[in-house]
This record gives structure tokens, sequence and C-alpha cells, in this order.
């Protein structure tokens, strides 16, 4: 178990988790260099087929697996073409030797069979040096278009017991889907699994929509839409595709909605006049709330993942920046003090980090800080970055960027929380406003 420790402590330390300092086997050691961990050699032989309809899924869903694990950073793939063994039976013996002689530290195996339209996986994951199966094997079934949810499963399952950390690829993001040239863009609501496949549309086009936000159990869907000519927060029901006003008020305009972390309760902005203030509903009783009543713009709230506070933006000081309030209101404790402006805060599953979007000197940028605003830290940089939306985890960010020229066209990105993995998101459109779901 020592190599697979080996990393567990250099990923526990770059993530600020407590870990112990010495293992049975003796001490750990890693590699960190500029926050950055040394990848983990890993191999993924094409899964065994188990039943004649079954070759096609066994490549597929282990090239899956291989692409969630790599795209983490956390992971080098050793390529298949390197390898020694080759793995012909689910149930025979690991050549050990050979696959320590192309320095693969984890070696996963697996095997899958479809019957009446029905797919199955079972996979063991190997510490090469030390000989042994970590864990013990497991398996997973779906129907047959379902085929790469069960890679992401095992993907989650690979990247918890070497990290130490919960998952994310069975994942869905909700985001706004655009086309279109600039002047005239259409925008649609769509959902798509974490890495940008299986995409599906929401709402039709025919009247503009802004920043959805996922219930904490994903069956939900809060949005703006601009459908009656103003701004007015909408719910919309994943299964049926059925969405609804949330009565807020009769000729009020209403946005930036969220959900509370148990889905009783929605935080959003009102407009009145030239000021903008928070208020919540209850869901169940329709009953409001107002949280705020400053003289200035309140908005984009978020609830702490206790759901006790709120972190919300607000131009009160002057200019836009960062406050913390307790969730029914009341005074509020300014967080953000650095150069620039400070927007769209969100807090961390993990309630330990906000990320935000920043804006000074004409750049853009995704940026964590601790709750208290301190050990602020910039991800990225660009023309224009906005909108973090973190994982189930806690541990990677997906925001848009929206690229130069006529076109002006938007992009979901991820990058993890120590800067370290910037990835394109592909999406069969232009992409904004991303919404990162709850595990599946």
């Amino acid at each position: 178990m020592k190599h697979v420790l080996v990393l567990c402590l250099g990923l526990l330390a770059l993530l600020a988790l407590p870990v112990p300092a010495q293992a049975q086997n003796g001490p750990l050691r890693i590699e960190i260099t500029e926050g950055t961990v040394e990848p983990m050699a890993y191999a993924v032989p094409d899964f065994v087929s188990e039943t004649p309809g079954a070759a096609q899924y066994a490549q597929d869903i282990a090239r899956v697996v291989a692409d969630d694990l790599t795209g983490t950073g956390l992971f080098r793939e050793i390529p298949r073409e390197a390898h020694i063994s080759r793995i012909t039976s689910f149930q025979s013996p690991v050549q050990f030797a050979d696959w320590k002689a192309i320095n693969a530290l984890v070696l996963l195996t697996g095997a899958v069979s479809e019957e009446g339209g029905r797919v199955t996986v079972k996979f063991r994951i190997w510490d090469v040096f030390a000989g042994t199966e970590l864990g013990q094997g497991m398996q997973f079934a779906a129907t047959a278009d379902g085929w790469r949810r069960l890679a992401h499963k095992v993907a989650d399952q690979v990247y918890s017991r070497i990290t130490g950390e919960t998952g994310y690829f069975d994942s869905r993001v909700v985001f706004v889907s655009e086309s279109g040239p600039k002047d005239q863009r259409a925008k649609r609501l769509a959902i798509m699994d974490y890495d940008g496949a299986n995409v599906q549309y929401l709402t039709d086009s025919r009247s503009i929509v802004l920043a959805p936000r996922f219930s904490p159990n994903g069956d939900r869907v809060l949005y703006t839409s601009y459908e009656t000519g103003e701004p007015r927060v909408h719910v919309l029901n994943v299964g049926s595709v059925q969405s609804h006003i949330l009565q807020s008020g009769s000729g009020v305009m209403s946005f930036a909605p969220r959900f509370s972390p148990d889905g009783s309760r929605v935080v959003y902005s009102v407009t009145s006049g030239s000021n903008t203030d928070i208020f919540a509903m209850d869901i169940a009783s329709g009953a409001t709330m107002q949280l705020t009543s400053a003289p200035s713009i309140e908005t984009a709230p978020s609830f702490s993942p206790d759901g006790s506070r709120i972190v919300f933006e607000s131009d009160r000081s002057g200019t836009q920046q960062l406050y913390v309030m307790p969730a029914n209101g009341g005074e509020a404790t300014r967080i953000s003090f650095g150069q620039g402006r400070y927007g769209t805060p969100v807090w961390s599953p993990r309630g330990d980090l906000i990320a935000f979007t920043k804006q000074n000197q004409g750049r853009f940028h995704i940026g964590v800080m601790r709750i208290d605003g301190s050990e602020e830290r910039l991800l990225t940089a660009s023309r224009l970055d906005e909108g973090p939306s973190w994982a189930p985890n806690g541990r990677v960010i997906m925001f848009a960027r929206e690229t130069q020229g006529a076109q002006g066209t938007s992009s979901l990105y991820t990058v993890d929380v120590a800067g370290r993995k910037l990835t394109r998101v592909r999406t069969p459109d232009g992409a904004s406003d991303p919404s990162w779901g709850p595990l599946q």
C-alpha cells in the first residue's frame, strides 16, 4: 500500500486535510512543486468482454474511466501500447512483474457483460508494487443507454479509494446553451454529464434564460426567464421538464435564485426602483422574508452548506464586494478587501472556501478565499471569466469564459482549487452559467 499512500499524503496535504505522520509500512513521501502533485502512473487495459454483445461496451467504458481519471491532473495513464501483459480473464492472476516493469503504480481491471439490454461492469483496483487489491471488487449495472454512467461510477470508486476524497464524475451540469450571432443570441437551458456528454435541452429559445441553479438532490432547477418581458424566477422539474413562475409578488423583477441546502427555501433578488434587495421564500407555504434593506444593490446570494449563513455581493461600500450575513438576515460582514470588484460568490460544499468572480485592471478572474476573506487565491485570468460553480466534492470549479472577436463565444471550463488543471468542457454550442449538480 506504500506507493498508493504516497499519493494520498500529497493530495491531502494539497487539500489542507489532516493526515497521519506515518504509515504502517514506513514514512510517507510526496513530491510537491508549487502546489502540484506528481501524477500517479496507472494502467487501464480494455475491460474483458464476457458476453458476445459486450465487446464495444467493454472498450468504451475503460476509455471513459481513463478520461475521467486523467482529466483530474492527479493521474497519468500508461499508454496501452506500452502494456506487456494482456488481461484476458477477470479471474486470472495478475502478473504484477509485467506492470512493475512499465512503472504502473495502480492497475484497474474489469469485465463487462450485456444481456437483455442491460449492461453490467465489475472491476478491481490493484496496488501493483504491493501486489494486493485495494479494497474489494465491485460491480454496477444499468440499461444499455446508461453505460457512460457505469464508467463514471467506476472512476468515482478509483478516485475515492486512492485519494480518500469523494468522486465527482457521476454528476450532471445544468447550463445556458447559446447559439446564433452575438446581437441575436438564442439562449436555452440544457443539461449534460459533467464532461459535456449527453446534452439535453430543457427549454426552447423563445425567451432569454439566465442563471440556472440545481436543487440539492438534482430534481429541480431554478432559473431567471424573460418570458413575461421582465426577469422572473422560474422553477423547472428536471424529470417532466415542466416549469412555473416562483410567485414573488406582482409587477416585480426577481432574479439570481438559489436553493437552500435542504431544498426548503429559495433566496433571490428583487428590484424595486433603483434598489435591489435579497429575499427568501419558503417553498411549501410561499411565505417571503426580506433579508437586506440597504440603499444599494444586493444580489447573487449563496447559502453555506449548513444553511446558517448567506454570502452575497453588494455595492453598499461604493464598489461591488462580498458580504456574509445570517440566513434570516441581519448584520452583514464584508469579507473581500482586495483591489477590484468581486461578484457571483458561491459557498463550497465543504464549507471551507468561497469561490467568486473578480474584475481588476481590465481582467476577469475566478478565485477562492476562506470564509473570513483570508487567503485569497486567483485561479484563472482572461478577458471575461465568470460564474463559478463547485463540483460535488468541493475540489473542482466550473465557470464560463468568453472569447474575443465579433462572435464573443462563451465556453465552459473547469479548474481545480489549486489552479493547476484548466480544462475546456466540450459542448455542441456556446455555453454559460453552469450549475454543477449533486452526485447522481
